[in-house]
Parts: C-alpha cells; sequence; structure tokens
C-alpha cells in the first residue's frame, strides 16, 4: 500500500508527463540528441527525480526504491524515451553497491542533477546476462587501467557522459568508469526493434578507465544492483501494461460494430478482464519487491526474479491483447499500439529474459509465502 507522500509523488510525475511527452511519442533520429534535454532538465532540477534513491549526502533526496518505482511506473506508461533508467535505475544504483565512496562523491551527484548522464556497458557477443559473457579486457599500466574490446546493446549509450563497464581482469569480472569522450572509446548507435529505447555499439581501445571498488568484486556488486534495476524495470513493465488496458477500454467503448460497441462483446470483455488481471497481478509482484528491497528484506533477490519474469510476460501479453482489440488500426504506424509492443518485447529481455530469472528463481530457492 502507497503512503499518500508516495501517490502524491505518481500524480505529480503522471501530470508532468502527460503535459510535456506525449503517449509513444518517439524522439528525433539523433543520435547525440535522443532524447529531450529541456524535460530531463526539468524532472531533475525541479521535481528532484533522479535524486530520490540517492544518499544526501551525494546531493540527493534520500528516499528509496519505492518511491522510484512509481516514478518508473509513470514513466513506462507514457514509454516516456529517456535515459531516466541507464543514468538513475542503472548506473546510479552500481555506484550505490559497489560502495567506492570516492566514485560516489565524484559521479552521483552530477547524476543527481541531471547534470551527468550515465549509461551502462555489460553485453557482449553472447548477450546474456552472465558472469561468464564477460571477455572485454581491462589491463594495468603505468598510468591506471585501460580496456580493450566492444560491448553491444548499450542502452542510451550515445547520450552518455561517463560509462560504467563490466571487464575481465586476472581477478576476475572488476567494474570501471570511463568517461565517454575519452581516447579510445567509439559509440556506434544500433538498428533496434523499440525506437523509444536507443542502443549503441561501444568500442574500447585502449581506453583510459577508472576502478570502482575492488577489482575481482564486480560480479557481487552486480548481482545486487541487477535485483535493484530489475524492479525499477518491472515497474516500468507495470505502467505500459496498465496503458495498454486503459487505451483497450477506451477503444471497445467508442468503436461501434454490427450497431453495437465491441466492448459489449463477450470476446473483448474477456480480453479485457484477462488484461485487468494480468496488470493488477504484476503491480502486485512490482510493489512487493520494491517494498522488500526498501527496507533489505533477505528475500530481496527471489522477488525480484519474480517481478521481473511476471511483469516481463504481463506487459507483452497486454500488448499484443491492444493489437488485437483495435483491429486493423492496431498494426498501423499512426497508432502507438506498435510502440507499446516495441517497448515489451525489448524490456522482455533487458536484464534477463522471463525464462531465465526462472532459472535463478530455482537456484535462489523456494518463493516467499
Amino acid at each position: 500500500m502507497l503512503t499518500e507522500e508516495q501517490m502524491y509523488l505518481g500524480k505529480t510525475v503522471r501530470e508532468l508527463l502527460a503535459e510535456r511527452a506525449p503517449r509513444g511519442s518517439v524522439p528525433e533520429p539523433d543520435v547525440v540528441a535522443d532524447y529531450d534535454r529541456e524535460l530531463w532538465t526539468l524532472m531533475a532540477q525541479q521535481v528532484g527525480l533522479h535524486g530520490l534513491a540517492v544518499p544526501e549526502e551525494f546531493g540527493g533526496a534520500g528516499y528509496g526504491p519505492v518511491e522510484l518505482a512509481v516514478v518508473f511506473e509513470e514513466m513506462g506508461a507514457v514509454l516516456l524515451s529517456s535515459p531516466f533508467f541507464a543514468s538513475v535505475g542503472l548506473v546510479a544504483t552500481i555506484l550505490l553497491e559497489a560502495g567506492d565512496r570516492a566514485v560516489c562523491a565524484d559521479y552521483l551527484p552530477g547524476i543527481a542533477s541531471g547534470a551527468t548522464v550515465g549509461a551502462f556497458a555489460f553485453l557482449e557477443k553472447g548477450g546474456r546476462w552472465d558472469e561468464s559473457e564477460i571477455h572485454l579486457a581491462a589491463t594495468r599500466t603505468d598510468g591506471g587501467w585501460q580496456l580493450t574490446g566492444q560491448k553491444r546493446y548499450v542502452v542510451h549509450g550515445c547520450a552518455a557522459d561517463i560509462l560504467v563497464v563490466a571487464a575481465r581482469t586476472e581477478a576476475g569480472v572488476s567494474l570501471f568508469l570511463v568517461e565517454a569522450d575519452a581516447p579510445g572509446v567509439d559509440r556506434d548507435p544500433l538498428d533496434v526493434l523499440d525506437p523509444t529505447r536507443p542502443q549503441a555499439s561501444v568500442t574500447f581501445a585502449g581506453a583510459p578507465a577508472r576502478p570502482i571498488g575492488a577489482p575481482g568484486g564486480g560480479w557481487a556488486v552486480l548481482r545486487r544492483a541487477f535485483d535493484v534495476a530489475a524492479i525499477y524495470l518491472a515497474g516500468e513493465q507495470v505502467g505500459g501494461a496498465a496503458r495498454c488496458l486503459d487505451m483497450s477500454v477506451e477503444y471497445a467503448k467508442s468503436r461501434s460494430q454490427f450497431g453495437r460497441p465491441i466492448g459489449s462483446f463477450q470476446a473483448i470483455k474477456h480480453k479485457c478482464a484477462d488484461m485487468l488481471v494480468t496488470v493488477e497481478l504484476a503491480r502486485s509482484a512490482s510493489m512487493a519487491a520494491a517494498a522488500a528491497a526498501a527496507v533489505g528484506q533477505p528475500d530481496v533477490p527471489v522477488l525480484a526474479s519474480l517481478a521481473k519474469a511476471v511483469c516481463s510476460e504481463g506487459f507483452v501479453r497486454c500488448a499484443t491483447e491492444t493489437i488485437q482489440i483495435h483491429g486493423g488500426i492496431g498494426f498501423t504506424w499512426e497508432h502507438p499500439a506498435h510502440l507499446y509492443y516495441k517497448r515489451a518485447r525489448s524490456g522482455e529481455v533487458l536484464l534477463g529474459a522471463p525464462g531465465y530469472h526462472r532459472e535463478l528463481l530455482a537456484l535462489r530457492g523456494e518463493l516467499p509465502v
């Protein structure tokens, strides 16, 4: 159950995005300015969204995962094309989990104020969110550390000012921070399914890097950070699924066939009812995981994987049914239904597909009662 303050936060974000971010809008195909920078600054500095879950000592508001999950749900409802998930949901979370106070002091205030955009580079050729997939090499030199290799599918990689990179050292998987405009860093936009969530391929050729935390401790940090980020992504997916339901009900009421609204037909009623159940189940899973993360419950890993699997599949199901209910218009580029379907499919594999998270559930133990 959300508090009055958390509900007011959701209402504030909802009203702001309804005015400034039209539903299902797609940015102009500009590689650098691939998001609304004016809205970005407004969200960060006037509403304070970027620093919600950042401790006050690093320039944030000191709230937690529940507040941020509420924000992500509202952003998911409008398919906000913004590096908010990449910068706040992933990079800020990783820096906090790493516990490197010097790095946090240098970069978290910029992320919290919106002055710095971060992106996380993890995936390589294999495309799996697994420790064994990390092959990009980090080598120690007289001047520090250098990275050599390539990362793929870096969300908002072309818009980032800094990159947090998972690389392999002699000690194991380690984390490094790289300035995006540093020598030896080359970024290329990728042609991806979801135009509202740009991705990039990033090549490192001896790029100078700053270590985050201890060498070899990267995977333990990432496993914890991925759980929190999966909760945020699940919240975003709930927002998208709920908006699909709203669009479908609205259309079913207004579209007539054979002299009556199509919403009066039993088949359409069943589809909308099933979507409602799907949305409510997904929201319950998402908020339960966020509430557990807020107080540091030991079953957070289980609840995070559960939320990611349930919400990913729920969003795909609702987006698919939305296209079906809308009929012919649902297949056109003019209607935003295809954008919700594309976001659902891209989010389904981000941070691991449902099957991957079910494997994690099997490894992490029984579901909580």
